[in-house]
């Protein structure tokens, strides 16, 4: 076996952890895709390599932004202040370790609503803020998972007209 197909092996599974932690953000998910990308176009060293870096990369920074302005925008038309999801991620850390699998969710949500309950002081206006923000991140999820699903696609395509062609 030579050494690009262990490369395209080892930077196979890194895109599909960095897949997974996008919908799991407790990995560095498109960061993790784009490296990889970039370590393929290394260890082929061709022009194939660079343009499936060049394209696949395009894709995960579109969709790292696409996330950011999609979240920040729903959360800025509900008038949630940064603060709240901090909390919620930070509980959301705690809840990674205390509750297996769900963890990170319970505790993201728990804390969102936590930090926003004591903002407003009222349940109902809390548990509606809680759930836009929670819709916002999820919508921003998804259109991050999206893109990186496109690089990850641009990559397998790759694999194919490289190898098809060595």
């Amino acid at each position: 076996m030579d050494a690009q197909i262990i490369w395209t092996i080892v930077c196979g599974l890194a895109i599909l952890v960095g897949a997974t932690g996008i919908i799991v953000p407790v990995l560095p998910g498109s960061m993790l895709i784009a490296i990889s990308l970039l370590a393929w176009a290394l260890a082929v060293g061709n022009a194939t390599g660079w343009v499936v870096f060049g394209v696949g990369v395009t894709f995960v920074a579109a969709g790292m932004a696409s996330s950011a302005v999609l979240t920040g925008r729903a959360m800025k038309k509900k008038s949630i202040p940064g603060r709240s999801v901090v909390v919620g991620l930070l509980l959301g850390i705690v809840g990674f370790f205390v509750i297996p699998v769900v963890g990170l969710l319970v505790g993201f949500a728990v804390g969102l609503f936590a930090s926003e309950f004591l903002r407003q002081k009222d349940a109902k206006a809390a548990v509606s803020s809680s759930l836009a923000a929670l819709k916002a991140t999820g919508l921003g999820i998804l259109a991050e998972f999206g893109f990186a699903a496109l690089a990850a696609g641009t990559w397998g395509v790759g694999v194919l007209v490289y190898f098809l062609n060595r």
